[in-house]
């Protein structure tokens, strides 16, 4: 018997085997383009798909087995999987639930901690630091008193100034001139809103490149280019997307920042400097619309096919 046909057997019965798997989608509602997206690819491979809206859950503890309620249905043990899309607000919240799930021994495409690390900034690029991934200048800082020294730390203006957690390009500001990043800056420690500095990488030509990491592959690659007069090239700022090939040092850096951070779904953002790529961020629950619309990719297909290899081997 060849080979190949030793994987073909493998393939039918491994496909009888995840018919009627039960997955959750922790997200708050289908009319979410990528949400829907993946319900529509786990129906079409022949499983059991629920949305879960994560801010209508309850946990309940301290009287036998820890519970997870939706309303007042207990969904403790009705799913094999959960995929989280935990929105930017109630993070915490999404998180804690994912975290309750995971201990039920729910496989989890994205852990709780991954989430939570994800989505805060800082504490993803220090995580990037301290294992070797190459990051832009950053600086963060909740002293008013010396902010002209912050922004002299970083060689001057013009500087970028992020909102800590912060999403599709929101609470991101280019500051050209000392004077303006002053202002912008001093505003937000009044408000008592977390931010950092970065070194504004004028090269990159308002271009960055984002990654979809699945597992331990790189599924698709584009690039991102920003408006006129507009430096963000997110997709929700109106930035144009187009496929990219990526070098095998920017796959590196991908698939490397996905498993540190503890992800088994991830987009992660790169820009390419003078001095080679450079790790912007990464996002725990990536948008599908741009990246699928610019591969061809069929990225929700993948993402099912990775909760049916994980799942099943816990369930096994």
């Amino acid at each position: 018997m060849s080979n190949q046909k030793i994987l073909n057997d493998i393939d039918k019965v491994y496909n009888l085997l995840f018919i009627g798997m039960d997955i959750a989608l922790l997200s708050v509602s289908l009319n979410v383009h990528s949400t829907r997206r993946i319900a529509e690819e786990a129906e079409n491979l022949g499983h059991y798909v629920e949305l879960i809206d994560h801010t209508k859950c309850s946990v309940k503890l301290g009287d036998g087995k820890p519970k997870i309620f939706l309303g007042e249905e207990d969904v403790t043990n009705e799913f094999d999987a959960i995929i989280p899309r935990i929105g930017t607000k109630v993070t915490r919240h999404g998180a804690a639930i994912v975290k309750q799930f995971e201990m039920n021994g729910v496989f989890s495409t994205a852990r709780s901690l991954g989430i939570t690390r994800a989505r805060n900034k800082v504490r993803t690029l220090q995580i990037m630091a301290r294992k070797g991934i190459p990051i832009p200048e950053t600086l963060f800082s909740i002293n008013p008193d010396n902010i002209a020294e912050q922004i002299r730390i970083l060689g001057g203006a013009p500087v970028i100034i992020k909102i800590q957690e912060g999403t599709q390009g929101m609470g991101v500001i280019l500051a050209e001139t000392k004077k303006s990043a002053k202002s912008i800056i001093d505003t937000f420690y009044k408000m008592d809103t977390s931010i950092l500095l970065q070194r504004y990488v004028e090269e990159a030509n308002g271009e960055d490149i984002r990654i979809i990491v699945v597992g331990n592959k790189v599924i698709a690659s584009m690039k991102r280019s920003s408006e006129i007069e507009e430096f963000r090239s997110n997709v929700h700022r109106g930035g144009k997307t187009e496929e990219v090939e990526i070098t095998p040092r920017e796959k590196y850096i991908a698939l490397n920042a996905t498993k540190y951070l503890g992800l088994g779904v991830s987009g992660v953002d790169l820009m390419r400097s003078k001095n080679g790529p450079v790790l912007l961020e990464v996002n725990a629950s990536p948008g599908l619309k741009g990246i699928e619309g610019a591969t061809g990719v069929n990225v929700a297909k993948h993402i099912i096919q990775f909760v049916e290899k994980n799942a099943f081997r816990r369930r096994k």
